[in-house]
């Protein structure tokens, strides 16, 4: 069985999408009509460095990876899975017919804004370290307000939190073979400081119709399929909840999957392929 997974927040590169915005005009003029700037100028020529701003790199992300799925379905190109990395989920909901493009890019640009608007925090990359690893480390440290964020991979995750306690904390986290890196980020993503924007994000998915869609979903905030039913709770927590991409992964390998593409990189794939089908002890 075959997977399209799509990235979500830190695959925005200059140059990004350029080729599909001359092949989708319709549907990029609109999203510029929608977004209130052109989408196109900021993926090309990112002015004044916006794409590092949570604001644009969302919506941007977002419109790269839909028009980097219509022309592999235009290219005939099938799958009986989608899964999206945080922000990549609504990519996965608008190809899997749960919710349409523009429905899914004006979701994204209310999203972003309340994200951004969540300040004072910071986000590592934890590079050699397993998340148990890391989660016994900074709960021995006493760093109550620094938390794993993204499990990305056996020997990856994402951590995140107050600064000045996550300055510290790499410190902990660091060791032989492990490196802690900055993502540049505005706040600290998928962690409880992010909960009041996850419950203003809530009433703003409440005007929003969710359809049964045509192809599943593998939610990456439970690991388990996506319900349609459930999109309220499931995306609004998705904020200031961790990323579960192993689980997610491991789900999507148990239910037959044995093939994954992704939209508009590697990042993902890259994970993949450094997620063991069964979960390694793992001593603390």
């Amino acid at each position: 069985m075959h997977c399209l997974v799509f990235p979500g927040q830190g695959a925005q590169r200059k140059g990004m999408g350029e080729a599909l915005f001359e092949r989708y005009p319709q549907q990029t003029a609109a999203a510029s009509e929608l977004l209130g700037y052109s989408v196109a100028e900021l993926c090309r020529d990112d002015p004044e460095g916006r794409l590092a701003d949570t604001r644009y790199a969302q919506p941007a992300v977002f419109l790269v990876n839909a028009l980097s799925w219509l022309a592999l379905e235009r290219a005939g190109r099938r799958y009986d899975y989608f899964a999206g990395h945080s922000l990549g989920e609504f990519n996965a909901l608008v190809a899997a017919g749960v919710i349409g493009l523009m429905d899914g890019l004006a979701l994204v640009r209310r999203r972003a804004e309340l994200m951004a608007g969540v300040t004072g925090g910071a986000m590592v990359a934890v590079v050699g370290l397993d998340s148990a690893r890391a989660e016994a480390t900074l709960r021995t440290a006493g760093f109550n307000l620094v938390h794993v964020a993204n499990r990305n991979s056996d020997r990856q995750v994402t951590v995140a939190g107050d600064r000045r306690q996550l300055a510290l904390a790499a410190k902990a986290l660091r060791g032989p073979g492990v490196r802690v890196l900055p993502v540049h980020v505005s706040g600290p993503f998928h962690t409880p400081a992010m909960a009041p924007a996850g419950r203003a994000f809530a009433d703003v998915l409440r005007a929003y119709e969710f359809r049964a869609g045509h192809t599943p979903v593998m939610s990456s905030v439970t690991g388990a399929e996506f319900d349609p039913g459930q999109a309220v709770p499931l995306l609004s927590r998705q904020i200031s909840r961790p990323v579960e991409w192993v689980r997610t992964v491991r789900a999507l390998r148990a239910a037959g999957v044995d093939r994954f593409d992704e939209a508009d990189g590697t990042t993902l794939t890259a994970f993949i392929a450094r997620i063991a089908e069964q979960p390694t002890e793992e001593r603390v």
